[in-house]
């Protein structure tokens, strides 16, 4: 006999919006407000509050709690909420928060992502794709990570921080600053240990590329220039191709200023 999609022991709202071919496991409750897109599975015990947008073939993991209300003081109930991409998955423990009226009013999260055990996406954070986020991660409120970056186990980040594409830190990091597109950072507080050259080379990127941008690794933290003059000093390299105007955009963005 073949087992229904939805657990008779789990809890959907009459209000969710839920495609034909959605499996929802044993004691899991999916709330008001709250779209699971086709091809999506959650497993026993995970628990989908709205407003709350997840794409297609997702797979959340037992425990996790989804589309909480914040834990900032300052949310009093306002109407947020939380976006998920595609492809992703999410696994035990995880929590992920909707945002705040002080921000944009959305958490999002991107597509193709590997969140570990027990990852915490605070209010208002904007995940981009590909990700490997290590487990006991945390992510405090604002918190910006681009495209394909990697943050090693127990990875905690500041406040309105950003962490570029293409990052990597390593286990046990605090991020208390941002950290410059392709960078390797590691430690208590993180600084920054090169480019993260072996990310590069498997995602394809061209040996003229990964030159280019150990060059601008050099300008940026070893010739004691000030982010402003290192920036001018990137712009005028004989070569600036899309890979450094990614970088020189990651150092233009920064508000809590960069690792160094």
């Amino acid at each position: 006999m073949t087992e229904p999609l939805i657990h008779v022991t789990a809890i959907i709202d009459p209000s969710a919006v839920v495609a034909a071919d959605v499996q929802v496991g044993a004691y899991s409750i999916v709330g008001a407000n709250v779209e699971l897109g086709a091809g999506t599975k959650l497993e026993s015990h995970v628990v989908v509050k709205g407003p709350t947008v997840i794409g297609c073939n997702n797979h959340i993991y037992q425990f996790s709690s989804v589309g909480e209300a914040c834990q900032d003081l300052k949310y009093n109930g306002e109407p947020t909420r939380l976006e998920i991409g595609d492809n992703n998955v999410i696994r035990e423990g995880c929590t992920l928060h909707r945002g705040t009226i002080q921000d944009a009013g959305v958490t999002k999260i991107g597509s193709h992502n590997l969140l570990m055990a027990n990852v915490h996406v605070a209010h208002d954070c904007v995940l981009g794709d590909h990700l490997i986020v290590a487990n006991n991660v945390a992510l405090a409120g604002h918190v910006h990570i681009g495209d394909y970056a990697i943050l090693g186990g127990f990875t905690a980040v500041h406040q309105f921080c950003h962490i570029g594409p293409h990052c990597m830190t390593g286990a046990g990091s605090v991020v208390l600053k941002d950290i410059p597109a392709f960078v390797m950072a590691n430690g208590n507080s993180v600084s920054p240990h090169g480019m993260n050259t072996e990310g590069l080379k498997r995602r394809g990127f061209s040996g003229g590329s990964i030159k280019m941008l150990r060059q601008a690794y050099k300008i940026i933290f070893r010739q004691g220039l000030t982010l402003e003059a290192a920036i001018i000093r990137l712009q005028q390299m004989s070569v600036v191709g899309d890979d450094l105007s990614v970088l020189i955009a990651s150092l233009k963005d920064t508000s809590r200023g960069i690792i160094r």
